[in-house]
């Protein structure tokens, strides 16, 4: 067996040591096992979870083989909860893997205190009613819980914890922390010893504009009553003064000064967010506290006292102009400032631990360290109870969703998934499951939704029809296709969940993946190709597309602008009579840029030997 750090090596480069100890310590309950649970449980056991326990009470059916890879001829007739296991067991020996033959319902009804021996449970392709449920029991046991469902060309994922807190959020966009509004002493003292006024023209030309700009706000606030700029008229007239120091037209430096001087005009102190998190009830500890919460605490002593005000320091500085001597001691007058800091940091922590009566060690210095230079990005994710959100919705926001045209496709399959298990509940089937009464079955579909719009105060709201059939021709199917990227954005989001790496995707209570499928012939592959641009991707709705086929597959599906920066190609084949199973399993990906669709596409499909009627492309 490999060693972990080259097993994982390339991980391990992502969250760290720490990141991947934590999921190694993992022990993760899967409900269903059909493509999506797979696909999920799939990619966590690669990862390398600690224990994975597969719940499900079915058999494995010839149906399982066009859609589950962990499964064939030979699992048909056996417990599907067996044969998923003994597959993901090969895949990474390391991982402890069991498997109980239950229905995940029946564990929700009769045991519930089952699920309190878990870290974390993932639950595919539950209904309404038992996510409710499952929903209250995890809570309850302080056990996170995340949704995945896959239903035909469309699905979700939601997570459901009491709170997500993130060290490492990674913001788009963030300022620097250079302090230029509040220097420090030894910044202060580092600037006296540069001159402005160098003769020198290379010299002066390499000045950084951190010097320029700790220098400049200093000369300003003594004419300024000790104020910094604030207004229009003001900042204008900074910037006028860092212009008249420059000596020729082609000093970099001073530019970057010009265009860097609204970090002098920054509020100085902590953000509301970072205030909001400090003043949190859950930083007055107690011996049960997290260690994120301890680390808040101490840092809220910090800012009070010795930080002034401010959090700990980052301690990097950017590029910039500058000569390899004025560079490189700035550097370590940033790193040196940042080390206090931490070391302040961590007295403080070890001081509130031994408070509270645990293990002045039990927190290390590493993750003190990567607490520090995240601090002003701390974010807390907290999440309301899945019955809350379905009985109590944010009406004001629900209702704008549905008429903007933008969302409306993304919040019409959520009320659909919804009015789906209300269908089944009345009907004892989902829409469009078994063949014969698809008119009777899209009206009875059209009734419910207007009910449940109803009851969630949207009264006179409709979904559009196109919507309402595409939702009943779905027939609850669940694609390996759709299946394989839900499973892998479920993953991706229990991943973060564990190692506290990055803010969790799903801002809003549920987020849609909508695919676009588009069927194609041969004689129809080059006008397809030729519509298929840039600009189309670009654009935030896709309107239906049809196209000749057999199948009549024209979804309306929304898509989002991300898609223009490409992620993957997938292709299946969409006839029940050809070994569906075997050409599922073919699907690749392919990274390239959105120009490279056309020429990628054509090639791959003439090596195929063309794309075959009713042929699905799968753009996910």
């Amino acid at each position: 067996m490999a060693e972990p750090k080259t097993k994982y090596d390339r991980q391990l480069r992502i969250w760290g040591e720490q990141g991947q100890a934590a999921l190694e310590k993992a022990s993760i309950c899967l409900l269903n096992c059909g493509p999506t649970g797979s696909e999920t449980l799939k990619n966590l056991v690669l990862g390398g979870v600690g224990s994975i326990t597969v719940i499900d009470g079915s058999k494995v059916e010839l149906g399982d083989l066009g859609n589950n890879f962990l499964v064939d001829e030979s699992s048909i007739g056996q417990s599907k909860a067996k044969c998923v296991c003994a597959s993901l067991q090969e895949l990474n020996d390391a991982v402890k893997a069991k498997f109980i033959e239950e229905y995940p319902e029946t564990l929700i009804e009769t045991n519930r205190s089952f699920f309190s021996q878990f870290t974390l449970v993932i639950a595919t392709q539950l209904v309404e009613d038992s996510m409710i449920k499952l929903d209250r029991i995890c809570r309850e046991a302080n056990v996170m819980l995340i949704f995945a469902r896959s239903y035909g060309l469309t699905g979700f994922v939601r997570i459901s914890l009491k709170e997500h807190t993130v060290i490492e959020s990674k913001p788009d966009h963030f300022l620097d922390d250079l302090r230029l509004n509040n220097p420090w002493p030894e910044l202060r003292r580092f600037a006296e010893t540069i001159d402005l006024n160098v003769s020198d023209p290379v010299a002066h030309k390499h000045i950084p504009y951190v010097v320029i700009l700790v220098k400049m706000a200093k000369q300003w606030t003594k004419s300024h009553d000790g104020k910094l700029p604030s207004t229009w008229e003001e900042k204008r007239a900074f910037k006028d003064l860092l212009k008249a120091k420059m000596i020729t037209t082609d000093e970099d430096n001073y530019k970057e000064a010009v265009e860097a001087s609204f970090k002098v005009f920054a509020r100085r102190g902590i953000s509301s967010n970072l205030r909001q998190i400090i003043d949190d009830s859950h930083a007055e500890v107690d011996s049960s506290s997290s260690d994120f919460w301890v680390m808040v605490a101490a840092l809220k002593e910090f800012i009070a006292n010795e930080g002034g005000g401010e959090a700990p320091l980052e301690g990097s500085i950017p590029d910039m102009t500058s000569s390899t001597e004025h560079y490189v001691n700035l550097q370590k007058i940033y790193q040196a400032k940042a080390e206090a800091d931490v070391l302040v940091i961590e007295q403080r922590v070890r001081n509130i631990l031994k408070k509270i009566g645990r293990d002045p060690d039990s927190i290390s210095k590493a993750n003190i360290k990567s607490f520090c230079k995240n601090a002003r990005k701390l974010t807390v994710c907290r999440y309301r109870l899945l019955e809350e959100e379905f009985n109590s919705p944010i009406q004001p926001e629900l209702q704008k969703y549905l008429t903007d045209e933008d969302y409306s496709v993304a919040v019409g399959f959520y009320i659909l998934l919804r009015a789906v298990d209300r269908f089944a509940a009345n009907y004892n089937s989902f829409p469009g499951q078994f063949d014969g009464g698809m008119d009777e079955d899209i009206s009875r579909l059209k009734t419910t939704a207007v009910s449940l719009l109803s009851d969630l105060g949207c009264n006179g709201s409709t979904l559009t029809e196109d919507l309402i059939n595409e939702m009943c021709r779905f027939g609850a199917a669940e694609l390996h296709a759709v299946a394989a990227f839900i499973g892998g954005i479920a993953a991706q989001e229990v991943i973060k969940v564990f190692v506290f790496y990055a803010a969790i995707l799903l801002k809003f209570a549920c987020k849609f993946v909508l695919l676009v499928i588009l069927v194609v012939e041969d004689e129809t592959i080059e006008p397809f190709l030729a519509t298929f641009s840039t600009a189309v991707l670009q654009k935030a709705f896709l309107k239906t597309v049809s196209c000749s086929s057999q199948n009549n597959l024209s979804p309306c599906l929304g898509l989002s602008s991300s898609m223009a920066l490409i992620t993957s190609l997938s292709y299946c084949h969409y006839n029940a009579g050809l070994k569906l199973e075997v050409l599922l399993r073919r699907w690749f990906s392919v990274m390239m840029a959105c120009t490279y669709y056309r020429a990628q596409l054509c090639e791959w499909a003439a090596f195929r030997g063309g794309l075959k009627p009713g042929s699905l492309v799968v753009f996910l």
